[in-house]
């Protein structure tokens, strides 16, 4: 099944608002989507980043921050 839309002549809200419409219909199952491998080995590594005390938590507030210094 196949379907098209004429993406070259819509505007970026529209290809915005057909993405939002689209993120929105598979959140409906989430569990039909399977995630890939490497989002589980990237999970598994954090986990042992923060086990080892390597990582630290930090405010939604102090995350922003950081990267907007870092975009300086």
């Amino acid at each position: 099944m196949g379907y098209s839309l004429p993406i070259e002549k819509m505007t970026n809200i529209e290809k915005i608002l057909a993405m939002e419409k689209l993120w929105e219909d598979l959140c409906r199952d989430p569990q039909a989507i399977d995630s890939p491998t490497w989002h589980g080995e990237i999970l598994a590594a954090r986990e042992r980043s923060v086990k080892a005390g390597k990582s630290k938590f930090v405010t939604l507030k102090s995350a922003k921050e950081i990267i907007k210094d870092r975009l300086k």
